[in-house]
């Protein structure tokens, strides 16, 4: 056995170390991304998991795949789905709704399908001899990749294409609706809202009177009150509204007596001062 078979075989102290400290990682990660309640949460701990993965592809010498792990998915893909999730705002509700009959089931399938791949390749890769990545990056990395994409597996890349244009084309259709009816005009909202008498004039920004201007803090009424109409319905469902009508009142108060405090100081200083002017003539 050569030198670079003897390579192959051995495993290091510092990758086996790294392996499953970062391996734990990654692990929890997954787990965290399937059991999480907040979808926010669940994409960050898949981000992390990806990141993981790219420092596995990085320490493997499959230096064009980490770099594209980090940028392509952990960076754009992730980060995206991430600002949707946080702008548009998913409830635990909408998540328990069934929008496709047997989808859980096929799901499932899916899954006890892709684990019998996933045992069965880890399977063969430990059955089968080899060579470690000195073969595959004997004229560069970026090199070999591409000559085993489009030639070993060029069929698996180009069906792998066609299933992600066919998501991105499936997503499409399920969130395009189709209009019915005209499109109301300002002016037609306005009478509607008139005529209905919920709420005549337009709703308050968030943050009116709280002495803040932030989108999840109720604004305050002249009484002290908080206004529900001044925040979002999907903040109020998700139940990431700060009430600080406590602390506002609380500040409000004390600007009061602030400003007691100086009117009283100034009318004490002209007094002062005629009675100093008298005292001197």
């Amino acid at each position: 056995m050569n030198a670079t078979q003897l390579a192959a075989y051995t495993t290091s102290t510092g990758e086996a170390f790294q392996f499953w400290v970062l391996g734990t990682v990654a692990v929890i990660g997954a787990l965290c991304t399937v059991f999480m309640k907040k979808a926010v949460h669940s994409a960050l701990c898949l981000a992390g998991t990806m990141i993981v993965l790219a420092v596995f592809y990085l320490a493997n010498g499959a230096y064009f795949l980490g770099i594209v792990q980090i940028v392509v998915y952990t960076g754009a893909i992730m980060m995206l789905f991430l600002f949707v999730v946080m702008l548009v705002g998913v409830t635990a509700a909408d998540s328990l709704k069934e929008t496709i009959k047997g989808q859980r089931w096929l799901a499932l399938l899916c899954g006890v399908g892709f684990g019998v791949l996933l045992f069965a390749g880890i399977a063969n890769a430990s059955l089968k001899d080899f060579d470690g990545i000195g073969g595959a990056n004997a004229n560069g990395n970026v090199e070999g990749l591409a000559a085993l994409i489009f030639t070993k597996y060029v069929f698996a890349f180009e069906i792998t294409g066609a299933l992600l244009i066919t998501a991105a084309v499936g997503a499409m259709v399920l969130t395009h609706r189709e209009r019915t009816e005209r499109a109301k005009t300002q002016r037609e909202l306005a009478e509607q809202r008139i005529r209905e008498g919920v709420h005549i004039p337009p709703l308050p920004a968030p943050g009116v009177y709280a002495r803040h201007n932030a989108v999840d803090i109720a604004g305050l009424l002249p009484d002290g009150t908080t206004s529900e109409l001044t925040v979002s319905k999907t903040l109020r469902e998700r139940g990431q509204i700060r009430d600080v009508s406590t602390e506002a009142l609380n500040d409000l108060k004390a600007l009061e007596q602030r400003a007691e405090e100086r009117l009283e100081r100034r009318a004490v200083e002209p007094a002062t001062f005629k009675r100093s002017e008298e005292a001197s003539k």
